[in-house]
Parts: C-alpha cells; structure tokens; sequence
C-alpha cells in the first residue's frame, strides 16, 4: 500500500514540475517582449530626434552656425573615417578612458575595504572624502598638468580624482547596509573581521560594487574629456575645444555624438556582464 501511494505521488510531482517550467517559459517570453518593446520605443524616439533635427536644421529654424544638422555631422565622421583622422583620436581617448574605469573601479574599491576594515580610520576620513568629491575636479587639473606633465598621465589622474572618490564612498556605504542580523550571526560563532567580509560583507555588497562600474562609465568619460580639454594635442575632447576654437560646431558636434555612441558601448557590455556574473551567484 505505500508503493501505491508512492506510485500515485510521481505524476503530481511531474505535473508541478511541468507546470513550473511552462510559467517560468511563459514569464521570459514575457521579459523578452518587454525589453523588446522598450528598445524599440528607444530607437523610435532616437529617429524621431535625429528626424526633427534634420527639419529644423533645413528649414534654418535653428542656428545650423551653432547646431548643425545629422546629415552634415554624419558626413564629417564618414571623412574623418575615410581620411583616417578619427581613429588616432578615438584610440586615444577610448584607451584613457578604459584605464581610468578599470583604475578607478579597483583603487575605490579598494580604498573602501580599507575604511570599513577601520572603523577609527573611516571617521577620520568621512569628512575629507565628502571634501575631495565636492571640489571641482577642473580646478585639480592644472595641478595634476604640473605634477605629471602633459600627457597620458595627467589625464588619467584627473580621471582618477572623479572615479575613485564616487566608487569609494558607493562601496563603502554597500558595506554599512548589509543586513546586521547576518552580521551578528558570524559574530555570535566567533567569527573573526576577516571571516565576516569574506562570508557576509562582500557577497552582500557584491550587486552594489557592480553598479558601481555603470556609474564609472560615465565618470570615466568626463573625467578623461575633462583632462583632454586642459592638456590633450590628441583625443575627442582635443577635437571638441578645437571645433570650438575655429567655430567648427559640426566637428564639435560630431566628436560629442561619437563619445555617447562609444559610452553606451561600454555601458552595454557592463550591463552584459553584471547579467552573467551575478546569473552564477
């Protein structure tokens, strides 16, 4: 009699299983047709942009001195392509760019373990960290021009100056939110500091530090033009403070097209990433 009841029990768990799997299919299909339906509202707003541009540019019911119009600007790219211009400038800027995410990423995060591992150190620098990230990082770049020189490096600084501080103090504050109940528990078995970042703090912090990369693309690029407008011969931000000295704004305008292009770029493979390693948490 319990085989019976045993045989019986089989296809239930079969058919709760089959229908987990039907709604877990039907809910990505679901996911898929929504992103599918936010892109392609994204790409019809981006056309309708470009669209009225076009219009407004041809019809002189803007400045084209100043805006200049997508038809124009796409064709300085494609000569600035075919002339080979563009990529010496583009190599520059996108490799200052990638150092200073990938520097600035790491250093903030590191820098983060270090106050939280220490809570004397972490009140002594609260104030300076909430300084440094209110000063205008424009202002450091000259100093930074003379500490480094002109070049690569002073560029990099004056992205790290923005990078590092946003990361720190985004890490840091991930690490003061976590649960303190789990905490308690690691404590409560004699867990050491160590054990508790290890087995808690840092899994627990895991989501909040690969935001934290979205963010740094952005303020990578700023940080990277912002250097390239005090010092750079070479470079997108190059292009666009010398648009700007022979009343180019079409070249100014392109070189600002070109950045948000490669940004969202970057954006997009830091969102691809967060997917696959956060999928195998």
């Amino acid at each position: 009699m319990i085989q019976h009841k045993s045989d019986e029990l089989l296809p239930s768990q079969h058919q709760s299983h089959k229908l987990l799997e039907e709604l877990h299919t039907t809910y990505l299909k679901r996911q898929r047709k929504h992103r599918s339906h936010v892109f392609s509202v994204q790409m019809a707003l981006l056309v309708v942009f470009f669209a009225l541009w076009e219009v407004a540019g041809r019809l002189k019911w803007i400045d084209v001195l100043l805006f200049s119009y997508p038809s124009k600007v796409f064709a300085q790219i494609w000569r600035d392509m075919i002339s080979g211009e563009l990529w010496g400038h583009l190599g520059v800027t996108v490799g200052e760019t990638i150092v200073g995410f990938i520097l600035g990423t790491l250093f903030g995060t590191l820098l983060a373990v270090v106050i939280w591992w220490s809570p004397f150190l972490s009140k002594v620098l609260d104030p300076y960290l909430v300084v440094f990230n209110s000063m205008p990082k424009v202002a450091l770049g000259p100093i930074f021009i003379v500490m480094f020189g002109a070049g690569f490096t002073a560029i990099v600084v004056t992205t790290l100056s923005i990078t590092v501080i946003i990361t720190t103090l985004v890490v840091y504050n991930s690490f003061n939110e976590v649960d303190p109940n789990l905490v308690k528990v690691v404590r409560t078995f004699g867990g050491s500091r160590s054990q508790m970042f290890r087995k808690v703090i840092l899994p627990a912090s895991f989501p909040a530090i690969i935001s934290t990369l979205k963010v740094n693309v952005g303020m990578a690029w700023v940080g990277v033009i912002v250097g390239e407008f005090l010092v750079a011969k070479m470079g997108l931000g190059y292009l666009i403070i010398y648009g700007f000295q022979v009343f180019n704004f079409t070249l100014v305008l392109s070189s600002l097209l070109i950045i948000a292009v490669v940004a969202t770029a970057m954006y997009k493979l830091v969102v691809y990433l967060e997917r696959k390693l956060l999928k195998h948490r």
